[in-house]
């Protein structure tokens, strides 16, 4: 049993509910008008089917409102809305119905109009359940979320593909300037629906991907100006016109439009740089080797990188293609080179401070310094002859000397921090010139000092006009590069060459001679090949004689000859002909022994010569016999033809074969003068190895360091000790060297 107090309670609940319907009109007379405005409410809310042929009812609208009026006044809208919203959800399988019906036509014939005309329906639905305006924003926002959920959950993952091919469709007709009045409208359906928000990142997606193939279409291989300028109006043209229908919908002016796209606006010029960069990175090798002709593309990529920051990539992809195309024995180290020098210009186009082209150029450099020819084809490029196109210092580039590392100074105002992505490794130095950069690849440039001897060396004994001009030239070049010690023997060998010629001009005023050498001094020049071969006849007379006089003008020298070397100019008078030959001096002796009698054998003339090689002596040889001179008449004999043996009467001889224009004289390279120098070491070597036992290389390196005149590195005793153990003088076994058995 209740008690008074709660009945009471209850009483007074009942009363208020009833005089709030009532509205305080006599009798139930209120409490009726609530029933029929409710009623009417209920009715013109509740949804219809649009598929339904039957006419709808017509409502008087005043009468409406009134109604709604009355449910308003009372309080029951919040009831009211749930009724709506209920009588709503047991209507949605007529959207369902539809959805399914467009959606199966557009997976049939993949046609996007079925999506166009879909969302076209949804809108219709839409429009045709929402509640009037005057039940206030509370109420139509439950209603388009009630009816938003419902479609989202119904539509199958193929209309997400729909909608992008509609609005590709629709950025397509932007870009070419021919736009459908239709595509604001479905842009509004889309907005109406929510569409644009439920899938933004679909739409961004497309746009991205539209950004993606214009840019691979017009920039690719294409170098030689810079595209940034030209994209970003393309932009500004033909893609932010579109974007407005999605990222600034709403907007009633330009100012309202620009802070509304200015999220998205900045995420699209974004991937705008980033498809540049990764197409420019793509292409990076060879924009280093159509450099300087790339120069455009260099800044596009510098401007890239500041904005998207893939430095990364760039490292890992250039080095990925030096690794595929350049650093493998194919490549010829001249191109390696050149490769080289134009990474290091583009590089430094890219990324001033350096940090690229030192994480870049590090394998190039290893690799360098292990190819035997790295130094000399570096010192051909310092003192070549400006012919071949091909030289890796520009004429234009000022002559700097060599550059060395310098620590750095924190006290200058203008210092920066190194790079964030710098290594521990790195160290930032001022820009040097390309040839201090391509000389560090080595500890010393001493290398370089013996290498440019040795060219030098060559090129000075292969001059025949007596014009040291150039050489000259390149000496004094060289000076400024490497200082005026490092040449000093250079200048010694110029000033050899000009001394040489005064020399015979005396000797030739005294007694004139057929005979013109060239004289060096033996204690400044690199290591001449030498031969223990001897000048027979004629030509041993010559040299006696031209020793004679230049005893007499320089009595406190001695010359020393090196016959091998040099070209004699013949004349041969045979019976029936007279021959003029450019040939090197062996073949001059051995036509020379042919004087004395018509046949020889090879091992006659080898031993007649001195100490020479067999097959150079066949070879020399095959000169005349090609000349039609000798002939072979059995295996290892000769013969002098006096008369002519032509297979056809008239026929002239052929002349011998010239010295190849880059044909240089036997100047000993650098690795074999230290392969020669080195076998002087070995008997330090076998001692410490036949008194100590085994000794790891680290070991032998440190014993030799007090043998005098001993300056080579581990590396270079390694390749001297693996050379020995080829030979059988040596073995080694987990780093342990001992002698041979």
């Amino acid at each position: 049993m209740a008690s008074a107090a709660v009945r009471a309670q209850v009483a007074a609940k009942w009363q208020e509910s009833f005089n709030r319907l009532n509205r305080n009109e006599p009798g139930i007379s209120g409490l009726l008008a609530f029933s029929e405005a409710w009623t009417l409410a209920i009715e013109f809310l509740k949804p219809r089917d649009l598929s339904d042929p039957a006419p709808q009812k017509q409502y008087d609208l005043n009468q409406v409102r009134a109604a709604f009026g009355v449910v308003s006044e009372c309080r029951r809208l919040p009831v009211m809305m749930e009724v709506f919203l209920e009588d709503m959800r047991k209507s949605q399988h007529l959207i369902t119905r539809e959805v399914e019906a467009y959606m199966t036509l557009y997976e049939s014939n993949s046609d996007p109009e079925a999506i166009r005309s879909l969302v076209y329906r949804l809108v219709e639905w839409y429009n045709a359940w929402k509640p009037t305006a005057d039940l206030g924003p509370t109420m139509i926002s439950a209603y388009t979320l009630a009816f938003q959920t419902h479609i989202f959950s119904v539509l199958p993952p193929s209309f997400a593909r729909g909608i992008k091919a509609l609005v590709s469709a629709t950025l397509q007709r932007t870009v070419s300037q021919s736009q459908d009045p239709q595509d604001r409208v479905l842009w509004q359906a889309f907005d109406t629906l929510s569409l644009i928000d439920r899938y933004e990142t679909l739409i961004a997606s497309i746009g991205y991907e539209f950004i993606e193939s214009y840019v691979e279409e017009t920039c690719a291989r294409k170098w030689s100006e810079p595209m940034l300028a030209t994209l970003r109006g393309w932009m500004i043209d033909k893609i932010v016109p579109w974007m407005l229908y999605p990222f600034a919908r709403g907007a009633t002016n330009a100012d309202e439009a620009k802070t509304m796209m200015q999220g998205v606006g900045s995420r699209f010029d974004f991937h705008m740089h980033k498809t540049l960069c990764n197409l420019r990175t793509k292409e990076i090798f060879d924009i280093i080797v159509d450099f300087p002709e790339s120069a455009g593309a260099l800044q596009d990529l510098k401007e890239c990188l500041a904005r998207v920051d893939q430095r990364a990539d760039l490292v890992q992809a250039l080095r990925q293609a030096n690794n595929k195309r350049l650093l493998h024995p194919g490549a010829d180290t001249k191109d390696i080179l050149t490769h080289y020098v134009s990474t290091i210009k583009c590089l430094r186009i890219v990324d001033p401070p350096g940090v690229l082209l030192f994480k870049v150029a590090d394998p190039t450099r290893r690799y360098l310094r292990d190819r035997p020819d790295t130094i000399r084809c570096i010192v051909a490029s310092l003192v070549g002859d400006g012919e071949s196109g091909d030289s890796l210092v520009d004429d234009n580039d000022p002559i700097q000397p060599l550059q060395q590392p310098e620590m750095e100074n924190y006290s200058d105002p203008e210092w920066n921090p190194e790079p964030i992505d710098a290594g521990p490794d790195f160290r930032a130095s001022k820009s040097s010139d390309v040839i201090s950069t391509i000389v560090s690849i080595y500890d010393t440039k001493d290398l370089f000092i013996k290498e440019l001897q040795v060219l030098l060396a060559q090129r000075l004994l292969a001059v025949k006009d007596g014009n040291f001009d150039r050489e000259r030239r390149n000496v004094e070049i060289l000076k400024i590069r490497f200082g005026e010690a490092a040449l000093q023997v250079c200048e010694v060998m110029l000033r050899d060459m000009t001394d040489s010629r005064r020399i015979d001009q005396h000797v030739q005023s005294q007694t004139a001679s057929s005979m013109h050498p060239t004289i060096i001094s033996r204690h400044f020049w690199p290591a001449l090949e030498s031969s223990g071969m001897v000048m027979p006849g004629q030509f041993q007379i010559l040299q006696e004689q031209y020793a004679k006089e230049f005893s007499v003008f320089k009595p406190d020298k001695v010359l020393r000859w090196l016959p091998h070397l040099g070209r004699v100019h013949l004349q041969l008078e045979l019976e029936d002909r007279t021959l003029e030959a450019d040939v090197p001096p062996l073949e001059a002796a051995f036509i020379e022994l042919f004087s004395e009698k018509d046949v020889w054998t090879v091992d006659e003339l080898v031993l007649r010569s001195g100490s020479i090689n067999r097959n150079a002596a066949v070879k020399a040889l095959a000169t005349w016999v090609d000349m039609h001179v000798l002939k072979e008449d059995s295996e290892g004999v000769f013969r002098l033809l006096s008369v002519a043996e032509g297979p056809t009467p008239g026929s002239r001889p052929q002349a011998p074969k010239p010295a190849e224009a880059g044909e240089l004289p036997p100047v000993m390279s650098v690795q074999q003068q230290q392969a020669e120098q080195m076998k002087m070491y070995w008997k330090f070597i076998e001692g410490m190895l036949t008194n100590l036992g085994s000794l790891p290389l680290d070991r032998i390196q440190s014993m030799l360091k007090f043998a005098p005149g001993y300056d080579r590195t581990v590396e270079q005793l390694g390749n001297f000790m693996e050379a020995a153990r080829r030979e059988g003088l040596v073995n080694v076994k987990d780093g342990m060297w001992r002698l041979g058995k």
